[in-house]
């Protein structure tokens, strides 16, 4: 029974461990927040309000889709891209409030 506990505590400590290395960039963190604020957006309006190469932004983007935290609602030829999980945000809220950062 304790050694069943011990390994599902590794896999969600592996799990977290995957997704904070996931969004542990700058634009991807920039992302994440401007997702929380709008509820969805498309690639268009992400780059320009970050001011960078729309190739970048889209490679971050299929990354963090590919790990589970984006996912996408197509509309016409349009994809918007949303947040899976708010939590994550909020994950990131939290460390902007913490003393390590102050």
């Amino acid at each position: 029974m304790a050694t069943d506990k011990l390994v599902d505590d590794e896999k969600r400590i592996d799990k977290a461990a995957y997704v904070l290395k996931a969004v542990a960039h700058p634009l991807r963190i920039r992302i994440i927040q401007m997702l929380n604020d709008n509820k969805e957006l498309n690639v268009s309006a992400i780059y320009k309000n970050l001011n960078a190469e729309q190739s970048l932004i889209s490679h971050h983007l299929i990354n963090m889709r590919d790990k589970g935290i984006l996912d996408i609602r197509r509309s016409g030829k349009n994809i918007y891209y949303f947040l899976v999980d708010t939590a994550v945000a909020d994950v990131i809220e939290c460390i902007y409030k913490s003393k390590i950062l102050n």
